[in-house]
């Protein structure tokens, strides 16, 4: 297994071969690609752009690559999100039950707050999860907008 060298990052270029979805009620994604492995140097500040080249189709492809502590940061916030995402959907979560599971007089409705922690329940649900793996998977490079022959491209992080 090959150590990482300070200051740089590994990254797979990966080139799209067929991205298909198939069935009606459980639909399943397959994607099959072709990938090559590169070592990015990171920059001292800021961010660079570095020129990659796929091994498929020889397409020249832009990534935007962070500093070190910029990637790491960004990663941290998002998992922090992530955390706070959590802790929303289940402070909703209980307040709805609480509130949803009272017998009100008739005449009466819900609290305006009820409809409130239903949307944050809903978009939680869906943000936590997602903060969570980006957060992880976050590495500091990532694709620049491509002309259209380049959108079948995908630069991945590459875990040891």
């Amino acid at each position: 297994m090959n150590r990482p060298i300070p200051g740089t990052v590994e990254v797979s270029v990966r080139h799209i071969l067929s991205d298909r979805t198939t069935g009606f009620l459980v639909r399943t994604r397959r994607i099959t690609w072709r990938d090559n492995v590169y070592r990015v140097r990171r920059p001292a500040t800021g961010t660079e752009s570095v020129e990659l080249t796929c091994p498929v189709c020889d397409a020249s492809l832009l990534a935007e690559v962070r500093t070190e502590t910029r990637a790491r940061r960004t990663g941290v916030v998002l998992l922090v999100l992530a955390a706070l995402s959590a802790v929303v959907f289940f402070v909703a979560f209980g307040y709805a039950i609480h509130e949803g599971g009272r017998t009100l007089p008739e005449g009466q409705s819900l609290p305006v707050l009820f409809p409130i922690a239903v949307a944050a329940i809903a978009v939680t649900f869906v943000a936590a999860p997602t903060f969570f793996f980006r957060g992880r998977r976050h590495n500091g490079v990532s694709l620049l907008d491509a002309p259209k022959p380049r959108r079948l491209h995908r630069i991945v992080p590459v875990r040891g």
